[in-house]
C-alpha cells in the first residue's frame, strides 16, 4: 500500500479577505507559520516558486523549520509554463535560457539534498492545448528537469482526448496530476489509474460561479462537503492501490478552508496524530 501524504497548496496567506491569520493560524502565530503547519501535515506544495525562483537561503530555512519526515512539492516558475502571465507581470518575454534553468535548480538544492522533495510540479493553464508546439514545450520541461520526480497538470480536454498523452506519461514515469475543479466543456477528463510511481492530486474547489470572473482569492472560495470529501478519498485510496506514493493538496485556500478540508481528510484516513490540549486554540481545528 502506498504512502499517502495530505497537505495544501501553499501555507502563507496573510492578506486579503481570504487570509488564514485568525482562521487556521491563531492570532498569536505571527512567525513560524510553516513550523506550526508541519504539526498537522507531512507535506506542502510551494507556490511562491511559481512567481520567482526559490532562493537557497529560503529553501534551507524551510528545511530547518520542518521535521525530517516533512516533504515538499515545488511548483515550477511561471516563465516555463505561463508565458503570457509572465509577460504581464514583468513586461518581458518569457524566453527561457540555460541560466533560468540553472537558477531554478540552484534554489531547489537544499530541499533535494535533504531528501525532502516529493515532486517538481509543472502546472499549465487551461489555454494550453494539445498541439505540436505545446508538445515540444512538455518535452523540453521533461528533458531539462528529468533528474526530479515530475508531476504535470494539464487542464484542457484535448490532452485527455489524445490516447498518446497517457502513453507518453507512462513511458517517462511522470505523474499526470489529477485535479478536482469546476467542470466546463473544455475540462480535462481525469483518470483513476496513476501514470507513475507517484500519484499526485490537486483539489481546487468547485466554485463554478466565479471561476473565470473571480480573483486569486474568490475563485477558490469553496468548502468541500462531507459527501464530496468521500468522493475525493475514494480517488486517493484507489490510486494508492498501484502507486508507491500518493500526495493530495487542497488549493481551496479561502479563509483556511484548504487546511480545514485537509484535516478532515486526514481524520477519515486515520492520519491525524496531533495531541492538542483542550485549552489550546488549535483544538478548534480538530
Amino acid at each position: 500500500m502506498a504512502v499517502i501524504l495530505i497537505g495544501t497548496s501553499g501555507w502563507s496567506y496573510p492578506k486579503g479577505e481570504g487570509a488564514w491569520n485568525g482562521t487556521f493560524y491563531p492570532a498569536q502565530v505571527k512567525t513560524g507559520q510553516l513550523s506550526f503547519f508541519s504539526q498537522f501535515f507531512e507535506t506542502v506544495e510551494i507556490n511562491t516558486s511559481f512567481y520567482r525562483p526559490p532562493e537557497q537561503s529560503m529553501a534551507q530555512k524551510w528545511v530547518r523549520e520542518t521535521p525530517p519526515h516533512f516533504r515538499f512539492s515545488v511548483k515550477l516558475w511561471q516563465k516555463f509554463t505561463h508565458p503570457r502571465m509572465y509577460r504581464e507581470a514583468t513586461g518581458e518575454e518569457a524566453e527561457v535560457s540555460a541560466d533560468d534553468i540553472a537558477l531554478f535548480k540552484k534554489g531547489m538544492e537544499p530541499i533535494v539534498q535533504a531528501g525532502r522533495l516529493v515532486a517538481l510540479l509543472a502546472q499549465f493553464p487551461a489555454s494550453f492545448t494539445s498541439s505540436a508546439q505545446n508538445w515540444a514545450i512538455l518535452r523540453a520541461v521533461v528533458h531539462h528537469f528529468s533528474e526530479y520526480p515530475l508531476a504535470i497538470e494539464l487542464r484542457h480536454k484535448s490532452w485527455s482526448d489524445d490516447a498518446g498523452t497517457v502513453e507518453w506519461f507512462l513511458q517517462h514515469n511522470i505523474a499526470w496530476v489529477q485535479i478536482d475543479e469546476p467542470q466546463f466543456g473544455s475540462s480535462v477528463v481525469c483518470r483513476n489509474t496513476p501514470t507513475a510511481h507517484l500519484a499526485y492530486f490537486r483539489f481546487h474547489g468547485r466554485n463554478k460561479e466565479t471561476w473565470w470572473s473571480g480573483d486569486n482569492e474568490t475563485r477558490y472560495k469553496y468548502l468541500y462537503s462531507t459527501e464530496e470529501l468521500k468522493e475525493l478519498i475514494y480517488r486517493v485510496q484507489g490510486a494508492a492501490e498501484t502507486a508507491d506514493t500518493v500526495v493530495a493538496y487542497f488549493n481551496n485556500h479561502w479563509r483556511g478552508w484548504a487546511p480545514r478540508n485537509a484535516i478532515e481528510m486526514k481524520k477519515e484516513l486515520g492520519q491525524l496524530y496531533v495531541d492538542v490540549p483542550q485549552d489550546d486554540p488549535r483544538s478548534e481545528l480538530l
